[in-house]
């Protein structure tokens, strides 16, 4: 590689070579001042600051890294920086920044202060697998990115030990994720065999030659599908999510709901889009090469996922859990946007993933608070918190009803977006079943609220006083809910410029 080229590439990853410095930067204090880590989440802070000043400037950017010197793959790269990674990517970041102000205010984090150095180090080796999970178009750069976010997220999930959960959650994370990385890892042989190549763009030229054997592509690309599944815990790929969710610190659990899932989703897209598009017509709608039923693949796992999700969700009495099930029914939500195969699709998954951020991170960082008081997540013991704790109580309700996508909040609004998809795409039945899905996940968030305002408690249930920093860190999740459930202008904008994939 020319080392100009090689100068081009490194500029276009500026934010992943700020994530490593500060890594790098972590372990070093974490070694030399053995006795004083306070500094250490700090520096955390500031790398994550820094990483995100380059992802705004990449909004404006666009390209390939990582050519190799062939006449091939001139216009190609292992990495594509466009404006639909970089908006990702920020979504990742931003969770990033308030898992670590989660992190300030978890008992269960400060008992294991001594090893917050490995805490951060293992964040940010998730982070930067995250961040080339993205923007990867290369199946050996997404495999060894998943990789990367997966092994970090072993590790954290049963980071804590105090609790025998913990360390089941993570050997329960293991297994399924080596099953799943194995399957993948086979797919990723198979099209390298049957194609010559792994650069998507490449494989998108050569899979419409007619003399590809269609069944042996097929049956790699749904063993592809089986590890992006497991990243997005859509079903079948879910079983580990339930029990990972309880399991693991909550702060853990609530980075895994949103940051995990949307660089899974972005993989998922720009995979579909950049491998199997031939082009888009005047409509927005995606013209597939007909080498694969994308359609039908994704509409089946949108409705198991989002059914299975809600159903289970009704039987749950940890509420931990039961926001694991209603983040795998959400998974099959986001999936609708994808199943139209159009712009107007991705723009609502976009919208979407915005918003899911701010609820679900708000749901979690409320349990967390609570939990740190009374040392339980069950929803029993939530009787009459609505008079005890009425902020915490108060800010948990409007979560859960933004949850449910019920006005005038802001999750109305991306589920809104989703069903104008569904309709444009004249997939009125799959709305329907949406709608239906809808409906029954109200039963079970307002479930938590009959027993916060409606159940008398057995025996008094204390105070939950919040410091004022973890209130500004609720109302930094909550006011935006309401705001973008009443003006969401801004968002849809941003949405709409963030559609771009380049090489489309």
């Amino acid at each position: 590689m020319e080392l100009s080229n090689l100068s081009h590439s490194l500029n276009l990853i500026l934010p992943e070579l700020t994530l490593s410095i500060a890594l790098v930067v972590l372990v070093i204090f974490d070694l030399v001042f053995k006795h004083n880590k306070k500094i250490i989440p700090y520096i955390a802070l500031l790398g994550l600051i820094a990483a995100s000043f380059f992802i705004i400037k990449q909004f404006s950017l666009s390209g390939f890294a990582f050519s190799p010197n062939s006449e091939s793959y001139r216009n190609y790269g292992m990495v594509t920086i466009d404006q639909f990674g970089s908006f990702f990517k920020l979504i990742v970041i931003v969770a990033s920044i308030i898992i670590v102000f989660f992190s300030f205010a978890s008992d269960e984090i400060k008992k294991t202060f001594d090893r917050i150095g490995e805490y951060y180090a293992l964040i940010f080796g998730m982070v930067l697998g995250m961040l080339f999970m993205i923007s990867a178009t290369d199946l050996i750069l997404i495999y060894l990115s998943l990789e990367l976010l997966s092994l970090s997220s072993y590790v954290l999930a049963g980071f804590t030990k105090l609790r025998e959960r913990n360390s089941e959650a993570s050997l329960k994370y293991l297994i399924y994720g080596a099953v799943s990385s194995g399957l993948m890892l086979f797919g990723i042989s198979l099209v390298y065999g049957l194609t010559g190549t792994t650069n998507l763009y490449l494989i998108n030229s050569l899979i419409q030659i007619p003399h590809l054997n269609l069944y042996t592509f097929a049956f790699a690309i749904i063993l592809i599908f089986a590890g992006i599944g497991y990243k997005i815990s859509s079903a079948p790929f879910h079983f580990w999510t339930p029990d990972v969710y309880e399991g693991a610190p909550i702060t853990i659990t609530a980075f895994l709901s949103v940051a995990s899932k949307a660089a899974g989703f972005a993989l998922l897209i720009r995979f579909v889009k950049t491998t199997f598009v031939s082009y888009i017509d005047t409509s927005g709608f995606w013209q597939l090469i007909q080498v694969f039923d994308w359609k039908t693949l994704i509409v089946v796992i949108s409705i198991l996922t989002m059914t299975l999700g809600n159903f289970s969700a009704l039987w749950q009495d940890n509420l931990k859990r039961m926001l694991a099930y209603s983040s795998i029914a959400h998974a099959g939500y986001i999936l609708l946007g994808l199943a139209t195969l159009s712009n107007q699709g991705l723009i609502a998954m976009l919208i979407y993933f915005a918003v899911y951020l701010l609820m679900n991170l708000g749901a979690f960082l409320v349990v967390m608070l609570i939990a740190n008081k009374i040392n339980s997540e069950q929803i029993d013991d939530y009787d009459g918190l609505g008079y005890s704790s009425p902020f915490l109580a108060a800010s948990l309700a409007i979560f859960l009803i933004s949850l449910t996508g019920l006005p005038p909040t802001a999750g109305f609004i991306g589920k809104l977006y989703l069903f104008v998809a569904l309709v444009d795409a004249n997939m009125i039945g799959l709305a329907v079943i949406a709608l239906l899905n809808t409906v029954v996940s109200l039963y079970y968030y307002v479930r938590v609220l009959k027993h916060m305002y409606l159940t008398k408690p057995q025996t008094p249930i204390p105070e939950v006083k919040t410091s004022k920093p973890n209130t500004i860190l609720v109302l930094v999740l909550l006011i935006p809910v309401f705001v973008f459930g009443i003006y969401f202008t801004p968002l849809v904008a941003l949405a709409k410029s963030c559609i771009t994939i380049l090489g489309m």
